[in-house]
């Protein structure tokens, strides 16, 4: 596993939100939605039941010095709105390539904001990658379609295992060149 260097996530303007860093504050709100089994099952690594202290960990790997991936939040504040919406991360690869990967909490289901989330980030380009990856389960439509609206290419299938669902499951592969 490459390591990102360590570096100040910036906070990024998405629309009516901002794409802001992780914070200690966070792990009680990510527990609650990630928590949740529909949000779990959409993803390669959120367990279901969501074990005690499992955000926690999560929180503090994303804010540690020997990060994995660049986690931001999905926060609404600065228009009054919910403080955490979803989380989004890119994953540094080779080649000047990352890997995308999202979330949204079911109360902001069919609100357009994964996709501002995914158009937001990939404008900004924090890692300056040439090409970024994603990919979604095949039963997750609505991930596919947000890929999809954001300039996404269709790549191809392939299968990811799924903690929440203890199964390997179907998959569909996206790419975005940036150069």
């Amino acid at each position: 596993m490459k390591l990102a260097p360590v570096v100040k996530l910036p906070v990024i303007a998405a629309g009516a939100f901002d794409l802001r860093p992780v914070r200690a504050s966070d792990a009680g709100l990510i527990a609650h939605y990630a928590g949740d089994e529909r949000v779990a099952r959409n993803t390669t690594s959120i367990p279901h039941p969501l074990p005690p202290g499992a955000s926690e960990a999560f929180v503090a790997r994303a804010i540690g010095s020997e990060h994995p991936e660049d986690v931001w939040v999905m926060d609404a504040t600065r228009e009054g709105g919910a403080e955490l919406m979803g989380l989004i991360s890119l994953e540094r690869m080779d080649r000047d390539q990352s890997e995308i990967g999202y979330w949204v909490a079911p109360a902001f289901w069919n609100t357009g904001l994964a996709s501002a989330a995914v158009e937001a980030l990939v404008a900004a380009n924090p890692h300056e990658a040439r090409m970024i990856f994603a990919s979604v389960f095949q039963d997750n439509a609505a991930s596919a379609r947000v890929l999809t609206n954001c300039g996404f290419a269709y790549l191809g299938d392939a299968e990811n295992f799924s903690v929440a669902r203890n199964a390997k499951v179907a998959t569909w592969t996206y790419s975005k060149k940036l150069d």
